[in-house]
């Protein structure tokens, strides 16, 4: 059955890039056609006898150079060659034409390369990321160089900084990561992305700590009446983003924790700043719900993606939602876990790569995973220095516990070596689509 779809997605892409184009060249065709006969029906009467005084006077001007006997044939010679002329002055045209949409510059540039770019994104795979934090928007960056049919899922249970503060203050949903997903989706232009990032200093009053886009999704949501995806729908324009970005649950809702000591912690934050060893997670309320267009966009999806993020509060919080678990199991699409390149403190403290698909599974019931990728590159030494005083390691990409865990392990190089040791979003986007269309 995936076999089937696999082949349907490759012949799609294939096809799909330049059907839109064909379909134009042969209206445009069809549409000159019936425009020339409705003007031959219609305007016969009015046509016929200029076309008659032309040819006599066209026959009599002949005449003083040929002999009559010869005059149709030279007629026919010198249309001939009329048609021909008329032709390769067409093409010339269209020729130029080409040159003025798509310049000798390069491939990246005129406006034919980015037609073309985008009929190839609209026919990319269907895809749905679920996660948080700043693993779901460094994976969005690399896959939305291979479609525009994206759908992120975000988790909304960050209660600190600018995403607290305006959930307190407006009871809405915290905006950080679905800032942080709209922002690396999108297409505008870098000064508009870089407005949308902007972080106000502490010191600048009321708005310290605040980031323009997270002020920015609370306008819309207050110019749309409440209406979370209305504003999501406005702020996706302004950035002109390639796919959609969608909280997991409209819900306000955070996490509870169950410590390996049997103390409970509330909230995201205290979480993370813990010392304590996680035991269990769970959502704080009972009847949140699914958002309602992520059902859909699972059942459709040719891929899904779960992280790269923090796994107990960007990628687990997602699956306690009601249902979702359930809507992952059915789906048809290839199910992906990221595996993180790094430990981190207070969360992950010397996991292994099947440490963390041990604690997704302790967590959910059903399968939701079908591979999980592993990082296999190894940072350099002086990089592992520098995490060691945050109490950071690079994740061991255990296989065999993998592989006895029931998931299939793809390791590969996904990583980045530059200030941070995290993936590069071109390495995993390219690895998911070979493993999608293998």
């Amino acid at each position: 059955m995936k076999t089937k779809k696999i082949r349907r997605l490759k012949l799609r892409q294939e096809l799909g890039t330049r059907a839109m184009l064909t379909r134009i060249v042969l209206g445009s065709s069809v549409g000159i056609s019936v425009l020339l006969i409705g003007l031959g029906i219609t305007f016969r009467s009015l046509l016929s006898p200029g076309l008659e005084s032309l040819e006599a006077s066209w026959n009599g001007m002949l005449n003083q150079f040929v002999d009559s006997q010869n005059v149709e044939a030279t007629t026919h010679l010198i249309g001939g060659i009329l048609l021909i002329l008329g032709a390769l002055i067409f093409l010339k045209s269209i020729r130029n034409l080409v040159h003025v949409l798509v310049p000798a510059g390069g491939a990246n540039e005129g406006l034919m390369s980015a037609y073309m770019t985008r009929q190839r994104l609209e026919h990319g795979p269907k895809i749905v990321a679920i996660g948080g934090g700043t693993g779901l928007s460094t994976l969005l960056r690399g896959l939305k160089q291979h479609s525009s049919s994206i759908t992120a899922l975000v988790t909304v249970t960050d209660d600190g900084g600018s995403s607290g503060r305006l959930m307190q203050e407006m009871s809405m949903i915290p905006p950080g990561d679905i800032r942080n997903c709209l922002a690396a989706l999108a297409d505008a232009e870098k000064l508009t992305t870089d407005l949308f990032q902007h972080r106000f200093e502490k010191g600048a009053g009321a708005f310290g700590g605040h980031s323009l886009g997270n002020l920015l999704i609370a306008g819309f949501l207050d110019q749309a009446g409440g209406d979370l995806d209305l504003a999501l729908e406005h702020a996706s324009e302004v950035l002109a983003i390639r796919g959609r970005v969608l909280p997991s649950t409209k819900s306000i809702v955070g996490l509870q924790a169950e410590m390996v000591d049997g103390t409970i912690i509330l909230g995201e934050t205290a979480l993370v700043a813990s010392e304590k060893t996680i035991k269990q997670i769970t959502l704080t309320r009972d009847d949140v719900e699914l958002h309602p267009q992520a059902l859909k966009a699972i059942e459709e999806a040719d891929l899904i993606c779960l992280g790269p993020g923090s796994i107990y509060t960007s990628v687990i919080p997602n699956l306690l939602i009601p249902g979702m678990a359930e809507a992952l199991n059915k789906a048809d699409g290839l199910k992906a876990y990221i595996c993180n390149v790094m430990t981190q403190k207070g969360e992950s403290d010397y996991f292994t790569a099947a440490d963390h698909l041990l604690a997704i599974k302790k967590h959910v019931d059903v399968k939701v995973i079908d591979c999980m990728l592993v990082n296999s590159a190894v940072p350099s030494a002086f990089s592992q220095e520098r995490y060691q005083d945050s109490r950071q390691d690079v994740v061991q990409p255990d296989l065999d516990r993998i592989r006895a865990a029931g998931c299939r392990p793809i390791p590969a190089d996904l990583m980045s070596e530059s200030d941070y040791v995290r993936h590069d979003p071109a390495k995993v986007a390219a690895k998911l689509m070979d493993i999608l269309y293998r």
